[in-house]
């Protein structure tokens, strides 16, 4: 009996570290400039963005058609990058569509499209799907049948609880390295702050939803302000933390089996699906600094 409350003090003293899933979206890169969308400019970003993360478990979510400018043999060159780096992809479409304004049928062709390159590149088919703009069916019957369509070939959805705002502070950002770079140093300190009251807030949201943390899965996109950032974002984890964990890893937990009834026309994290199911009074994750919103407006 001493022995057992021994332990049990030892367990309080040592809490479990905290766990995150890494995953990056809008691969070979998102929205952040109209420029910089060539081969050498995309793989530079990329070599940039994973160098910190190489030995992390990641995945990376393809949008295999959405540059123009990048030919499909282009596209393996930058997703052998991600693989050398030891990351796996899944499927987030071929060119982003919204299902809030797509038809399923449409979407469901979409997303079929993009998944040869990405299975060209991993040598098998694609386990995960990544909704873009998390929308996952704006009323029950779509939100239904894109279930079935994807049970039907196979996909796993690939949730997303820390979820940000990092594309609006990344196309504020990658503009005002050439033109301003004040703003853009400014820009760059203001995400990581902001980004470390995102976690702040989901650590303790999910104790009131959850009952507990638990692996946390966090959404980024792969863009010029994340490459420049993720030294200082990765440390931010480890202060707090955080041990790195692979998606897979991170949906054994029970939490994961939440009951998730949500349909409608907002993308947000699934802690606030979960807690829209259970009844609970909406609580929205830290906002923006307005200056940030103002100079998005502004581009």
């Amino acid at each position: 009996m001493l022995r057992i409350s021994v332990f049990c003090i030892a367990l309080a003293a040592f809490p479990q570290p905290r766990q995150v899933a890494i995953t990056i979206d809008d691969l070979p890169r998102g929205g952040d400039l109209p420029q910089g969308r060539e081969l050498a400019d995309i793989r530079a970003m990329t070599v940039k963005l994973l160098a910190p993360l190489r030995g992390v478990p990641m995945i990376g979510f393809v949008n295999a058609g959405r540059i123009d400018s990048l030919s499909q043999a282009d596209l393996q060159t930058i997703l052998k990058i991600w693989l050398d780096h030891g990351a796996t992809l899944g499927n987030h479409t071929w060119s982003h569509p919204d299902l809030n304004t797509v038809p399923l049928a449409e979407y469901e062709a979409d997303l079929l499209r993009g998944e040869p390159p990405i299975a060209q590149a991993l040598g098998h088919r694609p386990v995960y799907f990544r909704h873009p703009f998390l929308h996952a069916g704006k009323d029950a019957a779509t939100r239904r049948g894109l279930e079935e369509f994807l049970a039907a070939h196979d996909y796993r959805v690939a949730p997303v609880t820390l979820d940000n705002s990092d594309w609006m502070f990344a196309a504020v950002y990658a503009p005002a390295l050439g033109a301003d770079p004040p703003l853009a140093a400014r820009a760059r300190q203001a995400y990581l702050a902001y980004m470390e009251s995102i976690f702040a807030f989901f650590e303790a949201r999910s104790k009131e939803v959850v009952g507990r943390e638990f692996p946390q899965t966090l959404l980024i996109h792969a863009s010029q302000l994340n490459s420049d950032a993720m030294p200082g974002l990765l440390a931010m984890m480890r202060r707090r933390g955080y041990q790195f964990v692979s998606l897979e890893t991170a949906l054994r937990d029970e939490a994961y089996r939440q009951p998730d009834e949500y349909y409608g026309t907002g993308g947000f994290s699934w802690i606030h699906r979960w807690s829209k199911t259970k009844g609970m009074a909406p609580k929205g994750e830290p906002d923006e600094p307005a200056w940030i919103q103002e100079a998005y407006k502004k581009r």
